[in-house]
């Protein structure tokens, strides 16, 4: 039979690349309908650079036979990471037309599986808000809704592989940055444990943030798993490598799995009814499957408090990436050169001592480790991804006060980032549909280590309530 080479970009990752490996189809075949698509979708705005000659040439390079994993299939970096030879934001005016002299270690290996880099795709400012509206670029939509809010600050990443422009993109996570615009968009969005993913070589150990990918099915994000992580030289601290790849564990069937549910927000916010829905909704089917399910929430998740020690380090990083993105641009940090809601951060830091910041990192590793003792008793746990529903673009306001905006995203998305705070992994995945049209994730936090855990439930999810032909563009 031969192949039907319609919506191509819709498929796997991983056939992709065994199409392209088989020469049924070429690596140019699948960048040059990507180009087309981006073409196509600009409405979302998903990119803020296209590398169309380069993404060919290194297409044409590709051979059937080539034995890289993703050998051929093209994807996306986020706005945040380094490219060498290209632009390097951060999603800021401040930086400038700078280009970056090397390739973060996350960007290298994916070079080295094989992947072709199309682009970069749209991030906000900094990568600071759950919606991605940064004012050097303009607002990413939401291809299943474009009057809506992709999420962020993987925004741009989430759009191009829901509008089936690509089939994974690179992303990040520092508080909830993949988990949320997967979500939003209907995808996969895995946020490894902290230091899985090498941060360098630029960049430091982060107490926050991982690099991830966003992707269509629970296969590819085990497989981009095995590609990213590892120890790179010079790394201050890293988790121990798995007994075995993360894709052959994804694809063996769990046990029987003890799994708490809760739909408490842990910063006490109120959350959407349909949220609420999908996570009951999710502990019924795992029940189904064989799960033991019941309510519970961990001691110590639902922490209001928590949060201010929270603002502390994720301030302490925000100013860190504003004065580096000065350096590298040549200007000075003045209230003009950046956003609003940036400079109300990078004005926070500044009126801190160190003793703050090591007095938030005290409270905050106190207060997980209450939190992971309850995975002594659960080996999972279930909760919405979002507190509301995906926003209206604008609902978060770059140019406003940013206390008030960071208290609006923490009621959008108040289950992510204490799973940022602790280092656990967590996955969130498109199981349903809300009765607005829009995706409707639920999200599960594995043990430390945990994601070849996750990935095997949530390969067993996926095959009973398949995701794969709900397109936002078909």
């Amino acid at each position: 039979m031969a192949l039907e080479k319609t919506n191509l970009l819709t498929r796997s990752a991983l056939e992709l690349a065994e199409l392209i490996r088989s020469g049924q189809i070429s690596s140019r075949e699948l960048v040059e309908e990507a180009l087309q698509r981006i073409e196509a979708n600009q409405d979302i705005n998903a990119f803020t650079l296209v590398n169309a000659e380069g993404a060919l040439a290194a297409a044409d390079a590709i051979k059937p036979g080539d034995t890289r994993p993703f050998a051929g299939v093209p994807i996306a970096i986020k706005e945040l990471a380094r490219v060498a030879g290209e632009r390097f934001t951060l999603g800021s005016d401040l930086t400038g037309d700078y280009i970056s002299p090397i390739d973060d270690f996350v960007v290298r290996r994916l070079r080295d599986a094989g992947f072709i880099l199309l682009g970069r795709t749209n991030s906000p400012e900094f990568g600071i808000v759950p919606a991605t509206e940064p004012r050097r670029f303009g607002p990413t939509r939401n291809p299943w809704n474009t009057s809506v809010s992709p999420g962020g600050s993987s925004g741009g990443a989430a759009a191009a592989v829901a509008a089936g422009i690509l089939p994974v993109a690179h992303g990040s996570d520092g508080g909830g940055s993949i988990r949320i615009p997967a979500a939003c968009c209907g995808l996969v969005g895995l946020k490894p444990s902290r230091g899985r993913i090498s941060p360098g070589p630029a960049l430091g150990e982060s107490f926050l943030s991982t690099n991830g990918a966003i992707t269509r099915s629970v296969a590819d994000s085990a497989a981009l798993l095995d590609v990213m992580a590892g120890y790179e030289t010079g790394d201050a601290s890293w988790a121990p490598p798995p007994a075995e790849p993360f894709a052959a564990t994804a694809v063996r069937p769990p046990r029987r799995l003890r799994i708490a549910m809760t739909v408490s927000s842990p910063i006490g916010s109120t959350v959407d009814p349909m949220n609420i829905q999908a996570a009951h909704d999710a502990a019924k089917l795992l029940a189904s499957l064989g799960h033991h399910v019941e309510e519970h929430t961990p001691e110590g998740m639902v922490a209001p408090e928590l949060f201010r020690a929270f603002n502390v380090l994720y301030a302490g990083g925000i100013s860190s990436n504003i004065s580096y993105a000065a350096e590298l641009g040549g200007r000075p940090v003045e209230p003009e050169s950046i956003e609003r809601l940036s400079w109300g951060f990078y004005e926070l830091n500044r009126s801190l001592t160190p003793a703050h910041y090591v007095g938030a990192m005290a409270r905050v590793q106190q207060q997980s480790r209450t939190i992971i003792r309850s995975f002594s008793t659960y080996d999972v746990l279930l909760t919405p991804s979002l507190g509301q529903r995906p926003l209206p673009l604008g609902t978060i306001d770059i140019n406003s006060d940013w206390q008030g905006e960071f208290r609006k995203a923490g009621v959008f998305t108040p289950f992510t980032a204490i799973w940022n705070i602790t280092g656990q992994p967590a996955i969130s995945l498109p199981l349903y549909q809300g009765e607005d049209g829009l995706p409707l994730g639920v999200q599960l936090v594995g043990p430390p280590l945990g994601e070849g855990l996750l990935l095997s439930l949530a390969t067993e999810l996926e095959a009973a309530c398949p995701w794969a032909n709900r397109l936002a563009r078909p």
